[in-house]
């Protein structure tokens, strides 16, 4: 069953080409199709275009076929097009014409928009909130860690002290940047586009504000062109705010695999979260953080993807949109994943303390030593060049006391601010 069937038959070839994976990708959005018809038939029923028995019975049949979306039972057989002409089916298997009336004054464009919107929406929420749940593993790693030392690196050379506390904080403050590109594409994607029909309106005189608030969008997209145009930006809005993440993400992960390995030895991990060598007994292998780095760095790629989709598109509708779903839709399964795995694993952190009591950080505490001197009245650039004779010399003598107080330092780790930043952006 095509929804735009006109009584002649295409290609089996064609059919193939075009639907692609469709239907596998509509089982994910299925339920978000049916939410919107629900609201679609109740709009019709209350602007009269089709009866209010008509619209109850509508609604009725499309909770059914919502129930057997949660159930897992519902399918789309290759006799379907897609979840719309599946759906379209059922109500008229049930319903007969009533059924047939679903369609009226709106077209499949719009309800891929809406059904996409809502399905955005509701990821975004998901990341948001597993956003939240690592910032609050860092924040109480943080605390836990905050008195134990690290060394710091610039160029991959020994630079300054640093800290557990100050690692963790770290990652947990960049977190609530990311969350500020969620919001961003989230209040882009919350816009309903339900009733620009195939994207230039509808001489129906249809209710777009009443299935706005039923479908709970915080405003419509007005101009029904723009609408439209929203079929590709909203699903790039979501990956640019998902490429920010997997950047935090993968960075987190490439410390933990550089930590982690015996020429540093700053952390580790119980067994059952590491993998073993095939030939080498000894090895314990990140191997579920260089996949979250791999995973990550691919899905920094998907705003390019979809940028070159739709970058050369005029307006109005084009097929190439559909390819759209099938870039957006694996890659915030794989993104849920890695934050899911994120917070699985680094729970089980286990920090080495002492590190910095071997001689090769030594050098870390050169800067707090001349920044010393020039608390005691030397200038800088005399305490800078004496500092560096020493070392030259060999007769430097590291002062290992830090006494880093100002806000956002080893001392002053600022955590509950931190918690601040987050529930305000949250």
């Amino acid at each position: 069953m095509k929804l735009w069937d006109k009584g002649t038959s295409t290609d089996k070839k064609i059919d193939q080409f075009t639907v692609g994976n469709d239907r596998q990708l509509d089982l994910l959005l299925a339920k978000y199709d049916v939410m919107a018809s629900m609201a679609h038939a109740r709009m019709l029923g209350k602007v009269g275009l089709i009866g209010q028995d008509e619209s109850e019975a509508l609604v009725k049949e499309l909770r059914v076929i919502g129930g057997s979306i949660e159930k897992g039972t519902f399918t789309i057989e290759e006799d379907f097009e897609d979840m719309h002409s599946k759906i379209e089916y059922l109500l008229t298997k049930k319903l007969g014409d009533t059924g047939k009336k679903i369609h009226t004054a709106r077209s499949r464009n719009d309800q891929v928009l809406v059904a996409m919107q809502l399905y955005l929406k509701d990821e975004l929420q998901e990341l948001k909130s597993g956003v939240k749940t690592l910032f609050d593993l860092l924040l109480n790693l943080a605390e836990k860690h905050k008195k134990v030392l690290l060394p710091g690196y610039t160029h991959l050379q020994v630079a300054m002290p640093s800290s557990f506390g100050l690692w963790f904080s770290s990652y947990a403050e960049a977190l609530v940047d990311d969350l500020a590109f969620l919001n961003a594409a989230f209040k882009i994607v919350d816009q309903n586009p339900l009733g620009s029909a195939a994207g230039y309106g509808s001489s129906f005189p249809i209710d777009r504000s009443f299935t706005t608030k039923e479908l709970g969008f915080g405003t419509m997209k007005y101009n029904v062109v723009a609408a439209q145009m929203g079929r590709g930006k909203v699903e790039k809005a979501t990956a640019f705010g998902m490429g920010s993440l997997a950047g935090t993400l993968s960075k987190l992960a490439m410390d933990i695999c550089l930590y982690m390995s015996q020429n540093f030895g700053f952390i580790s991990f119980p067994d059952e979260l590491t993998t073993g060598s095939s030939i080498m007994p000894h090895k314990k292998n990140p191997d579920v953080f260089e996949l979250i780095r791999a995973k990550c760095n691919k899905l920094q790629g998907v705003p390019n993807q979809l940028t070159l989709l739709t970058n050369n598109l005029p307006s109005g509708y084009h097929r190439d949109l559909q390819l759209a779903k099938e870039i957006i839709v694996p890659a915030l399964q794989e993104m849920k994943a890695c934050l899911e795995m994120m917070v699985f694993s680094l729970k089980d952190i286990r920090v080495s303390d002492g590190i910095l009591n071997d001689p090769r950080y030594d050098y870390l505490f050169s800067v707090d030593t001349l920044n010393e001197l020039v608390m005691q009245g030397m200038p800088f650039r005399d305490a800078y060049k004496k500092m560096g004779q020493e070392i030259v010399k060999g007769t430097y003598q590291p002062k290992k006391l830090v006494k880093h107080t100002h806000e956002g330092s080893i001392g002053n780790l600022c955590l509950n601010e931190l918690r601040l930043k987050m529930e305000k952006e949250i």
